[in-house]
Parts: structure tokens; sequence; C-alpha cells
């Protein structure tokens, strides 16, 4: 009996023994409907890897992005593995606050020469992946086939703004609340100065010289400007300075929407008879263009990503690479079908048939991603990286600034004059104050 009670202890030793072995990576994350999906997927990972525990910790974007920042500034160490976006990842890698995944790179089953390559790019610095894309997208335009229809009107695949705005007008019907375009105006860095920015991009604009001089009192921004709030004013819906990506969404699943320029990740959305009311009417074309050779598209991710201050760092790159996996895209498909499979980050994807069946759209979402060049965003010459974005820390707060004025004109509460002139002003302060040029 002694004996029995004895092997029951040194059992019952071990087991809180390994229990207590076990490593805790605390993962930083957003609130979206594919990150709340890879949450109810990790059984799977622990069953690979019986000897980490997973201890999430969920927020709102804004919230996400600003206690991931404090936390990984002052090196407190609260998170082993963050949610990141693309904006982040190069100002971080340079700052050395990221480790590098070099085991993914060097891993022949994870296969990083999958990942598309405009998504990668964005994710390096020289030489080196410090992030791996969790999903990706660009932006595209997406049409009403019907009102293009009845209006005698094809879209081409590779449309011009001048088309665009013609066939804008053309389908508007106010009368019966059908607006021929829904843009972004919600002031924002990441609202309306990621359209604008993009837009602006295929306009010839671009936010600095080589020399990091602000460029708003240049005529491209001015043309840019212009066009978009003459648009918007003929085609556009009203309060349209107060409508972000959620509003356009629910407007154009209404049907009051004939176009609508945004994320390629909204596809899927616009096309789910559950959720759209105008699922089986719905086209798709790269976002337009004036013919200098850049699109108004922009380039995003999703990624995760390990603070260089982590000490588990071994065991979250293990969840990073189980979690940005070939397989893992297979569980997804296999659980919840190919349409939720995460867009927007393998070539593998793209070329899997059962995937081109259930997305209609998938060809013209990966040709907008590879039609954008973080590293060369712009017609002219820039010293920085990023398409709808500038990669420099005090980008946030000079883009949102920027968009309140830009908010404003499209509000008609200022001038298009008025509003580049207060963007050249607040941008230059803040950059002189920020020790610009570097």
């Amino acid at each position: 009996m002694k004996l029995k009670t004895l092997l029951l202890g040194a059992c019952s030793a071990l087991m809180f023994a390994g229990l207590a072995s076990a490593e805790t990576l605390t993962i930083a994350t957003v609130n979206n409907g594919d990150m709340v999906r890879m949450q109810k997927l990790t059984d799977d990972f622990k069953a690979k890897n019986p000897g980490i525990d997973l201890q999430w910790v969920t927020l709102e974007e804004n919230v996400l992005r600003q206690k991931v920042t404090t936390d990984i500034a002052t090196k407190a160490g609260q998170y082993d593995v963050l949610t990141i976006g693309t904006y982040e990842v190069p100002i971080w890698s340079k700052l050395g606050w990221l480790a590098s995944l070099d085991k993914l790179s060097a891993d022949k089953n994870y296969d990083v020469d999958d990942l598309l390559p405009a998504i990668r790019s964005g994710l390096t610095t020289d030489g080196k992946l410090y992030a791996a894309p969790f999903y990706g997208e660009s932006s595209m335009v997406m049409y009403r086939k019907d009102l293009f229809d009845k209006a005698g009107l094809k879209m081409p695949d590779a449309p011009t703004w001048d088309f665009v705005a013609d066939a804008a007008r053309k389908i508007t019907d106010k009368d019966h609340e059908v607006y021929g375009i829904c843009l972004r105006g919600k002031a924002g860095w990441g609202e309306n100065m990621a359209f604008l920015t993009a837009m602006s991009n295929s306009f010839g604009a671009r936010w600095f010289d080589e020399k990091w001089k602000a460029q708003f009192d240049q005529p491209e921004w001015k043309d840019t400007l212009d066009f978009y709030v003459k648009l918007m004013k003929d085609a556009g819906p009203p309060g349209a300075s107060s409508n972000g990506f959620n509003e356009n969404l629910a407007l154009f699943q209404s049907g009051k929407c004939g176009m609508w320029i945004d994320a390629t990740v909204a596809a899927s959305f616009v096309s789910d008879p559950k959720e759209s009311k105008v699922a089986d009417k719905v086209g798709f074309a790269l976002a337009p263009d004036k013919g200098l050779g850049k699109r108004g598209n922009w380039l995003w991710a999703w990624n995760l990503a390990i603070p260089a201050s982590s000490k588990k760092t071994e065991a979250a790159e293990k969840f990073i690479s189980w979690a940005t996996s070939k397989d893992y895209t297979n569980l997804v498909a296999q659980k919840e079908g190919w349409l939720n499979a995460p867009p927007g980050t393998r070539t593998s994807l793209y070329a899997n048939a059962d995937y081109q069946k259930a997305a209609p759209f998938a060809k013209m979402t990966l040709d907008s991603i590879n039609s954008a060049d973080p590293t060369h965003p712009t017609v002219k010459p820039v010293p920085y990286v990023g398409v709808q974005f500038v990669a420099i820390p005090e980008f946030q707060g000079i883009g949102t600034a920027v968009g309140q004025q830009f908010s404003a004109a499209l509000a008609g509460q200022i001038s298009v004059d008025q509003a580049l002139k207060a963007a050249q002003q607040l941008t230059e302060r803040e950059m002189k104050k920020a020790g610009y040029p570097k």
C-alpha cells in the first residue's frame, strides 16, 4: 500500500513538473474575423506542440497598436508574439525591436519563397524577414455589372480614372439612392489617407521629395484632390466625409453604390448572398490609373512578429510557422471552406483550383497585390517605403492631421486649396520638429 502511494505521488509530481515546464506564449492580436478563427483552431497547434501553451490578448485595432507599440518601445516584454501591420515592420526592424525569422526562412517545409513577392518585400529589411504574413490585401474596383449593362458601359480589367469618373456620373441615380461611386472620406491615416495616398501615387504625386520636403504644394496633389472632391460631389453618397471602410461596405451591400474602390478582402463580403443584396451582380477590376505607370491600389498585411526582447523566441517562431503555413490554410479550408482561407499571402493559394472555384475574385486580388510595389510606390523617386503610408514613426500623427484637412474639403467646410495649404504647413512643421532631413 505504501509502495502504491509512493508511486502515485511520484507520478503526480512528474505530471505537475511537466505542466510547470510548459512554456506559455502571450499573443497580442487584433479582433478581426480571421484572427478570431485562428484562435478557435489552435488545438491543432497544441496537439503538435504539447510543451507550448497559448494566452491570447485580443484587442480592437487602435488599442492593439497603442499597447503593442508601448510594450515594444519600452522593452516591457509583455507579449511574445505581436500582430502588426506592414507599416510597423520596416520601422521597428530598423530600430532593432524585432527578432528576424531566420528559422522560417531556412525551413524548406515552410517554403518562404511561396510568399507573394510584394507582401514579402514589405516585411524584409536588409535581406532578412522580420514578420510572417497572416493575410494580405491590396485594393481594387468592385462594381455593379447590372448598372453598367443598363448604362451601356463595359468595365475594362484595367480602367483609367477618367473612365471610372465618367461611368460613376452616368450610373448615379440620386432619386433612387443609387450613387455612382463610394470612396473613403473619414479622416485617419488608415482611412481616407490610405485611399488618397494610393490614389495620389497614380496621379504622380508623392508625400516627400528625395530631401524630405513636403509636396502638397505641387500640382499633382492639387489634381488628385480636385478630382476626388468633384467626383464625390457629383456621384458620391451624402455624408461621405464620415464614411470609412465599414460604412461604404454597408452601402454597397445594400445596393446603394455603383462602384466601390477599397480593400480586396471586401470581395468575399460583397459576394456573399447571406450579407449582400447584390452578391450575384458584382464584378471586379484593377484600381484605376492615369497612364503614368502606377495604379491607385495599396498594399497591406497583418503579420505575426517576435519582439527582440522575448525570451521565448524558439516557441514563438514555432507558433508563427504554424499560423502562416500552407498547412494552416488547408486546415481552414477543411473546417470553414476555401472561401475563408486567409488571402493574399501565398502563391500556392492562387494556383489552387478549389480556391479559384470558391473565390471568383481570386485572380483580380492576386493581380492587384502583385502590381503594388512598396519599395518604389510613386512615379517620381522618394526616400521612403510604403504604398499608402510613409514608413516613418511620425507618419501616423501627420497622416491623420492631413486626413482631417482633406475630409473637411470633401465636406465643403474648406476649399481644396485651403486643405492643401494647411497640409503643407502642418507637415513641414512636424517634420522639422522631428529633425528631418536626417
